[in-house]
């Protein structure tokens, strides 16, 4: 399995404090959230990181504080309006890494105490599987993806609801099997290049994605931008 986390955004929704410094190299508890997410990764996973052309030497700088090797992958993008786009992204560095194995993508703003090693051993092998938190909230759910499950399996998915049909929402954690990586070329070569949430609702409509629920805290830091620093 190959790990691939996204921190190519610009961060727009958290300026000022965004505007010299990538969101997932904020620090929470001590440590940058992307720091964290490493920490967590089982041992024996490749990790690469996706990031801008902006933010490359901080990525570069904090890549010789992780205790284990990171793969810094960067985008050619200086600004916003030109960067790739989640769905894109992943395709991109799939095809560029040449990754035929199952990969494992977790969105770099994320902060999560779940057992990954536990994620992981949940996985099948075949189906796409997505953690998915309650967060108990229905306005709260309104600005995420909100998941309706029959068992372990995901039914539906719809991105930020006005009306919610449950207060279960997907993180950006996703592991996605090898035989579902060419799904994720033909998905970009129609131009949907951007939400990765779409991409998961499309596979749920075309084939068969699980739910890992989980129950430790979790948040994500566009929805909690005082609990980061620079």
């Amino acid at each position: 399995m190959k790990c691939l986390l996204l921190a190519g955004g610009f961060g727009t929704r958290m300026y000022p404090l965004t505007v010299d410094r990538a969101k997932p190299l904020l620090k929470f508890r001590g440590k940058p959230l992307l720091t964290h997410i490493v920490d967590k990764i089982p041992p024996g996973v490749d990790i690469f990181v996706s990031t801008n052309k902006k933010f490359e030497a901080d990525f570069r700088s904090w890549q010789q504080t992780v205790k284990r090797p990171v793969e810094i992958c960067v985008e050619d993008a200086l600004s916003e309006d030109r960067k790739m786009g989640a769905m894109h992204s992943i395709d991109y560095w799939i095809k560029q890494k040449a990754i035929t194995e199952d990969l494992m993508v977790v969105g770099g703003d994320n902060y999560f105490e779940f057992d990954m090693s536990e994620y992981v051993n949940a996985f099948n092998g075949r189906d796409t599987l997505v953690a998915v938190y309650d967060i108990n909230d229905r306005e709260m759910a309104s600005h995420f993806g909100v998941v309706q499950l029959a068992g372990e399996r995901i039914v539906k998915i719809e991105e930020k609801p006005a009306r919610p049909e449950s207060t279960v929402v997907a993180t950006a954690c996703y592991i996605i099997p090898s035989r579902v990586l060419p799904v994720c070329a033909s998905y970009c070569a129609g131009h949907k290049r951007d939400n990765l949430g779409n991409f998961i609702s499309y596979l749920v409509h075309n084939d068969k994605v699980a739910g890992f629920l989980f129950s430790d805290l979790w948040f994500d830091f566009g929805s909690r931008p005082e609990a980061v620093s620079p």
